[in-house]
């Protein structure tokens, strides 16, 4: 089965579209080795997917026929990302909350000096 079918099908990608442009774009990789979207998946390899900024690793335990229900995906593949991958994103998200709130609007006449302090080189 080609990669970008298996990553659809095991539910890591919404569309089979979606799947292909990640192949194409290098973030998915069989063995260290970025791969197109026509290379096959065998059972045993360990691929790394790299995903909302978080680098999932799983290995292949079966080919499915076609697209399987949420409950199923673990017959397919096993999970073996670190959890250092998931807190780094936690980071991430608290990191990007410090300053100011999504929506708040304009910077401030605080803001504005506090670049002019920061930019200024005089």
């Amino acid at each position: 089965m080609r990669i970008d079918k298996y990553l659809w099908c095991t539910r890591y990608f919404k569309t089979r579209n979606i799947a292909t442009e990640a192949c194409k774009k290098g973030h998915v990789k069989i063995r260290d080795t970025s791969v197109k979207p026509a290379k096959e998946v065998y059972i045993g390899e360990k691929i790394t997917v790299r995903k909302n900024q978080i680098n999932l690793q799983l290995e292949v335990l079966d080919i499915p026929e076609s697209r399987v229900g949420a409950k199923l995906v673990d017959l397919y593949r096993k999970d073996t990302t670190p959890k250092e991958e998931f807190e780094h994103q936690d980071l991430l998200k608290y990191s990007k909350d410090y300053y100011r709130k999504k929506g708040i609007g304009r910077p401030t006449k605080k803001d504005r000096r506090d670049l002019e302090d920061y930019t200024d080189l005089d």
